[in-house]
């Protein structure tokens, strides 16, 4: 290609780049959405993810440190994402914990790094990574685009699940209630960012690629929570 795209381009390449590619179709996700998770391999995810998405503000924090100054509008974002994710309101690790709480584990498990699995220490090293060493375009691309816009659509499954299968209370389940909404936004803003900044063929390359792998990253991620904990249970019994 030589020369760039326009933004609705872009846009479809980026969403083409993630489809197919959704946490929405992992083992462990499918098996949530049909209520067949015990509520030990809901505490396993929770002490998990506490892993990946607990330093979500300190990946943020790492982009807005090395955005330009005359991305105004990236900067805004990303300095409001992490005022969400820490200050506004309930932090939304404590939201977690409830979750994870209610599953019948303890906020020490969670917090706890030696029961993070391997894949999810990579998933979590990843986007360290991306955070410290991309171009910061690049880097909303695949953590905003690639891993936080997909979230809406995971949880919108697996949320009614938690109510009416497994009888989660609604400030149990605030989490996911509170991502649905927030998450839609922030996706769509990652969207915004990349498509007003990545101008040239090679950025927009970069960001599209990014998304791709993100979007691998997260399905792995999930994979591996089945494999993990759901699939040695499956062999036991049969």
């Amino acid at each position: 290609m030589s020369t760039p795209m326009n933004r609705d381009e872009l846009r479809s390449a980026l969403e083409n780049a993630i489809q197919g590619k959704s946490a929405n179709k992992s083992p462990f996700s499918l098996a949530w959405a049909e209520g067949s998770l015990s509520r030990e391999h809901l505490a396993r995810w929770a002490e998990n993810h506490y892993h990946y998405v607990g330093p979500f503000a300190d990946y943020l924090a790492y982009i807005y440190a090395r955005t330009p100054d005359h991305m105004t509008d990236a900067k805004d974002f990303l300095l409001a994402n992490m005022y969400e994710e820490e200050i506004g309101g309930d932090r939304h690790t404590d939201l977690l914990i409830r979750f994870a709480e209610a599953c019948g584990t303890t906020r020490a498990r969670v917090t706890d790094q030696e029961n993070m699995s391997p894949t999810t220490r990579a998933l979590q090293s990843w986007c360290y990574a991306v955070a410290m060493r991309e171009d910061p375009v690049v880097a909303v691309a695949g953590l905003v685009v690639g891993l936080e816009s997909q979230v809406p659509s995971i949880y919108r499954k697996q949320t009614p699940t938690l109510r009416d299968k497994y009888g989660f209370s609604d400030e149990e389940v605030e989490f996911f209630d509170l991502h649905i909404v927030s998450d839609e936004i922030h996706g769509e803003r990652g969207y915004q960012i990349v498509l007003e900044h990545a101008t040239t063929v090679e950025m927009q390359q970069r960001c599209i690629k990014i998304c791709e792998v993100g979007a691998q990253m997260r399905l792995l991620y999930t994979t591996a929570l089945y494999n993990d904990y759901v699939a040695p249970e499956l062999a036991l019994a049969a």
